[in-house]
């Protein structure tokens, strides 16, 4: 009799499930083909229609800020008053000689001129064209966002390459020494030592920003012609200058006229940036985002150590710096946060300047990604150098400051009374920089003539 066969195979599944299963399955994996497809449909179609998505997130923007202006005209007109005020008292008068002279020098010449001469000592320090060296004198004596004009206009005239421009941009742009010193240090904190601190942290963590971008676009293709190396260098400059000169038909009164003309409608156009994100932060602030938006900084700043009465003036002044380092000077904090808030605040600069920038570059090739994320680093070293040099560098910040600037200590953030010491302190730069060239070609000079004697 055979032996009975036993089936020892177990079943998977239980009679009856095995076709569902099979069509859920079938049906989980069809769904996933399909977001495939679409997904992949989706990236086509925002490729393809980039700028029309842009245009419309910028239109639903527009829409919501007149909404907002519609609901809240108090609000709205509370914010326009804020922003003229802060223009005319502190950014008109700090910026209008620096617009005037900078259009002037670059009309006559004398940026050429510098060109030639300091391309020596530009280049290995920086890696930018000796004509470099003028963004470089304008931008560290006057304030945001003239960096970004006057190397437009050296990239308009073929005075830079593209990368050279951006390197230029990224780190002549800063805060002007006048609203550092007095407004902020004697209107707000009304402390003129403390100007010494805050414009030491801000100037050197842009420099030290600015030695490490002599790295960035190494391998850049653009070269532009380099004028003819015959003849001593001071001669080849001043045939630079009388070049310019003569290829310019226009009268001086013109040059002049024009070089103001340009100045005024350039400062017009930085006061309805200004006005026009007043008005924003005060809708916001109203909505309740910025309370959100600091909340969100305290995920960050928060394991950092900063108190969290000065994450307000840190939101605010991702939009606009003036109103940020006021909140943050009059923020229920230790001196030592307040001063990083106001570091970080002011390397940032804001949207409103960062806006400003792309206005004034709107005609070149110049990207404006590599300025924003030098406006990052440039506000963590600040914050950095803030806390390094807040010890040791207050008592002599108190000794050096106080004479200095004491016919400018006024209780209001009024920068008329000032006005033209920033274009003074401009002209002693760019006349250090022309020395530091003079003594640079004059030891390499004596340095030739002693090889040859030696031979």
């Amino acid at each position: 009799m055979p032996a009975a066969r036993h089936n020892y195979a177990v079943p998977l599944l239980p009679k009856g499930r095995c076709f569902p299963l099979l069509t859920l399955t079938v049906a989980v994996l069809t769904a996933l083909a399909l977001l495939y497809a679409l997904g992949r449909r989706m990236l086509r179609l925002a490729g393809k229609y980039h700028r029309q998505l842009a245009r419309f997130f910028w239109t639903a923007l527009v829409l919501c800020f007149v909404t907002g202006m519609v609901l809240q005209p108090k609000t709205v007109y509370e914010g326009a008053v804020t922003g003229l005020n802060a223009w005319w008292n502190i950014v008109f008068p700090s910026l209008l000689p620096f617009f005037i002279a900078s259009e002037l020098l670059l009309n006559f010449g004398v940026v050429h001129f510098m060109g030639v001469l300091l391309e020596p000592v530009m280049r290995p320090l920086f890696n930018v064209p000796g004509a470099g060296s003028f963004v470089v004198a304008v931008g560290y004596t006057s304030g945001y966002p003239i960096g970004a004009m006057v190397t437009a206009r050296l990239r308009t005239s073929r005075l830079c390459t593209r990368i050279e421009g951006e390197r230029l941009m990224a780190f002549t742009n800063n805060s002007s020494p006048l609203f550092m010193l007095v407004a902020v240090a004697v209107g707000m904190f009304h402390d003129p030592a403390l100007g010494a601190l805050i414009a030491g942290a801000h100037y050197l963590a842009n420099l030290t920003l600015g030695f490490a971008l002599r790295f960035y676009g190494r391998r850049d293709r653009e070269v532009l012609p380099a004028p003819p190396q015959t003849g001593n260098i001071f001669s080849r400059a001043l045939r630079e200058m009388l070049r310019l000169q003569r290829e310019d038909n226009r009268a001086p009164g013109q040059v002049i006229g024009d070089a103001v003309k340009k100045a005024v409608n350039n400062l017009l156009n930085i006061g309805g940036f200004i006005i026009l994100f007043a008005v924003i932060i005060r809708l916001l602030t109203g909505a309740g985002v910025i309370d959100l938006l600091a909340r969100l900084l305290g995920l960050i700043l928060g394991p950092l150590g900063l108190a969290p009465a000065v994450w307000p003036a840190v939101a605010s002044g991702i939009f606009e710096m003036t109103i940020g380092t006021k909140i943050a000077s009059e923020a229920a904090a230790p001196l030592l946060h307040q001063l990083v808030a106001v570091g970080v605040i002011l390397a940032w600069s804001g949207l409103s300047v960062i806006a400003q920038a792309a206005s004034m570059i709107a005609g070149t090739d110049l990207r404006l990604t590599p300025f924003i994320i030098v406006r990052v680093f440039h506000a963590a070293l600040a914050a950095v150098y803030t806390c390094l040099l807040f010890g040791p560098a207050r008592p002599l910040a108190e000794t050096l400051a106080r004479p200095v600037f004491a016919p400018l200590v006024e209780h209001t953030a009024s920068l008329w009374t000032g006005a033209w010491l920033p274009l003074i302190v401009f002209l002693l730069a760019l006349g250090g920089i022309v020395l530091l060239a003079l003594f640079y070609h004059l030891c390499r000079g004596v340095r030739i003539l002693i090889f040859r004697t030696g031979r």
